[in-house]
């Protein structure tokens, strides 16, 4: 057992994301953030449903949703406005139980998180302090405690906080990254982008989902946010001044308003953002993690920044709850590095490919692209791959890889989000599997649990689930029962047309293990 607090440093929504789960988890938070007041223009526009759940777990998903739009899709447009290939995306509830792709407001989101924040016991939050030193970061966990000096920026005296760890979420020019002298990978793509967000007093009428203008000229990405927001996006040339651009907005954005003034629209920010694809050498240094922006940059071409950071908060939290109260080894931290870092990158590249279709070449490479993406589009794979918001299997880490020779169904891969359907508990009640789950490692299997795996989920604090395709089963003390709802668990019906398959689902989702033949399934991490 060490001593349990840990620092957060930066609370955007990653850092916030953070010292929630961890809080739910048990682990008291210190949360230090440098400006007074949350940051109130848009950033992030965008989190797909993997995200969404991530959200549920904090207890903010329902307000997400009422104030987020399900996004329609993508459309590839060239220089013309011509549709070179559409991935539509239907507004429904993926297999994660949230649309796929919902866009949002992030000063909303922020307000959520913060509210949240606000109320639990187990936060502190330090506004108007900036970090400047930071000593016993290398030490082991039985060690001195980690001590991050900070000194007044405004409204707050300098002090040293303490904690058995500090996570780095303070952004793209990370303090914490700096004094741990790790340095950013440059993944080679660096571009200049005049962004602009606008509310208009009457809806545009704009196709519904996500238009990429592959311009050689002058690239450009139109997005309809909520309601009544809007925002563009367009590439500037190396050495473009834009103030020739911002001094006249109307007609740049004609092809969407139909007029060339603003009339009925107001332009809450017209900025130019450098869009980077950068990663971390190191997401760790000793009792230290980088989270977020101070962890990597991906271009926004996919709507994947934030929804990574938010996913490195996930993947940790449950992991420095697990050591700090004794239910795993110190190792299990390292695995953070090994999951996420790949995971990063794989988007990272992504992006920068999407990128590609978008900017990559001039005219004749232009119409190179054109005759790809047609000869692409025709192919459902691509299609449904472009359009699917699933990101990609962890390979290595905290994960008990399956036997080539007995390979589980594509639902239940190691590795993967485990499916979240609607279920049906015994008294008739209908919740979705993850919050059958809980916060904590689970089993499922479909046929009744042996005395050894209950036992055994009893002496790991695992939870046992018992999902069924048919008739409510026999109550029991030693497992929550539950059957999936017609028409709507087809996600999981693979788990329940095998009773012979044990299946461990990790706390933040994703699959650790599964046996078949009815064997057991054991925890791929070290336990006290």
């Amino acid at each position: 057992m060490y001593p349990q607090n840990v620092i957060v440093v930066g609370a955007g929504p990653v850092g916030c994301t953070a010292a929630l789960l961890l809080a739910e988890h048990g682990i008291p938070v210190t949360l230090i953030e440098s400006h007074l007041e949350p940051h109130p223009l848009p950033r992030a526009v965008h989190l797909d449903d993997e995200v969404a759940r991530i959200l549920h777990r904090l207890g903010v998903s329902n307000a997400f949703l009422a104030g987020s739009r399900p996004g329609r899709g993508l459309r590839l447009l060239d220089a013309r406005r011509r549709v070179m290939a559409e991935f539509r995306r239907e507004a429904e509830v993926s297999d994660s139980g949230f649309p796929g792709a919902n866009m949002f407001h992030q000063p909303d989101l922020e307000a959520l998180l913060l509210n949240r924040i606000r109320h639990h016991p187990l936060i502190d939050l330090y506004r108007g302090v900036e970090v400047h030193a930071i000593d016993d970061a290398l030490g082991p966990l039985s060690g001195p405690p980690v001590r991050v000096h900070t000194r007044a920026v405004a409204g707050e005296a300098a002090r040293t906080f303490t904690g058995s760890l500090v996570l780095g979420c303070d952004g793209a020019n990370s303090t914490l990254r700096r004094l741990l002298g790790v340095d950013m990978q440059d993944l080679r793509f660096t571009e200049r982008w005049l962004v602009i967000d606008v509310r208009a007093a009457t809806p545009l009428d704009t196709w519904d989902g996500v238009e990429q203008v592959c311009d050689p000229a002058r690239a450009a990405t139109f997005m309809h946010i909520t309601d009544e927001r809007y925002r563009w996006e367009f590439q500037l040339h190396d050495g473009e001044d834009e103030t020739r651009l911002t001094a006249d907005l109307g007609p740049l954005l004609q092809p969407w308003t139909g007029r060339t003034d603003l009339a009925g629209l107001q332009v809450v920010r017209s900025a130019v953002y450098t869009f980077r694809a950068r990663l971390a050498t190191h997401f760790r240094v000793g009792r230290a993690f980088l989270l977020g922006d101070a962890a990597h940059l991906t271009p926004p071409f996919i709507g994947q920044g934030l929804a990574a950071g938010i996913r490195d908060a996930d993947n940790l939290a449950w992991k420095i709850a697990h050591v700090l109260t004794g239910r795993a080894a110190p190792d299990l931290l390292n695995t953070y590095e090994t999951e996420r870092r790949p995971h990063a990158r794989a988007l990272i590249r992504k992006a920068k490919l999407v990128g590609w279709a978008m900017t990559g070449g001039q005219d004749a490479a232009a119409a190179v692209r054109r005759l790809l993406l047609a000869a692409l589009v025709r192919n459902d794979r691509v299609r449904d791959a472009v359009a699917s918001t699933a990101t990609p299997r962890l390979r290595a880490g905290a994960l008990r890889q399956t036997s080539v020779l007995s390979r589980p169904p594509r639902a239940l891969r190691v590795g993967a989000l485990i499916p979240n359907p609607v279920l049906c508990l015994a008294g008739g009640q209908q919740v979705c599997l993850d919050d059958v789950l809980g916060a904590g490692p689970a089993m499922l299997t479909a046929r009744r649990p042996e005395p050894q795996l209950v036992d055994a989920c009893r002496r790991w604090g695992i939870s046992l689930v018992r999902v069924r395709d048919g008739p409510d089963g026999d109550p029991d003390e030693g497992w929550v029962d539950a059957r999936l709802v017609p028409g709507r668990g087809a996600s999981l019906r693979a788990l329940a047309a095998d009773p012979s398959l044990t299946v461990l689902v990790r706390p933040d989702g994703y699959i650790a293990a599964v046996c078949p033949h009815s064997q057991l399934p054991h925890p791929p991490w070290t336990m006290p």
